[in-house]
């Protein structure tokens, strides 16, 4: 039986990036993941996967989807790897010629709560859900802010914006959001990274 426990004690490690890898790999090949390769926590967890493609010394986000319900892991981390690589409409299926280029990011998320107001949060340090109007709703993962040099409130414009609102951006506007904030769990695995390991398997 899956277990249920608190996400903010599980922690990402790199044998969850090498089974990202395997799963979009054996997608390619049309084979199977073999699970039993892998000794993951048989526990549930929201999350999400990212892939970044190096190009010219930097890495360029080539995919990133996660999910905030909490699923088994191991098949989690297999449809979300998937989904990520092959099914971002922001981009084109990931290729077989592409596979070594790639970086794989598996966030764990944890410890969430309903913020006080827009601006309950620290960047840097959590990531951000973003509830508002008829159904519009968007995240941020902790990193994103940090990484784009936003404040808090140039995050909360664009997070507004990704949720596809492009309205007046009133202080009773902002007032009005409901944010709920988390942190997360982070491992980064390279496709050589994952080569070497499945040299030892």
């Amino acid at each position: 039986m899956e277990a249920k426990i608190e996400s903010k004690s599980i922690e990402a490690t790199k044998e969850m990036g090498y089974l990202c890898f395997e799963a979009i790999k054996t997608f390619i090949e049309k084979t199977e993941v073999k699970k039993e390769l892998f000794d993951l926590p048989k526990v549930s967890c929201p999350l999400f996967v990212t892939y970044d493609k190096l190009r010219d010394k930097e890495y360029e986000l080539r995919g990133c989807i996660g999910t905030f319900g909490s699923q088994p892991l191991i098949e989690t981390l297999i449809k979300y790897s998937r989904y990520s690589a092959f099914h971002d409409s922001r981009f084109s299926p990931v290729g077989s010629k592409e596979l070594p280029y790639l970086r794989c990011t598996v966030s764990l998320l944890t410890n969430f709560e309903q913020a006080k107001n827009y601006l309950d949060w620290e960047v840097g340090k959590h990531g951000i859900e973003i509830n508002f109007g008829s159904g519009y709703s968007a995240t941020f993962l902790p990193e994103v802010a940090e990484e784009e040099n936003w404040d808090k409130e140039t995050t909360i414009k664009h997070l507004v914006r990704k949720a596809g609102y492009y309205g007046q951006l009133s202080k009773s506007f902002k007032e009005s959001i409901k944010l709920t904030r988390y942190q997360s769990s982070i491992v980064q695995v390279t496709y050589d990274e994952y080569i070497e390991w499945r040299k030892t398997i």
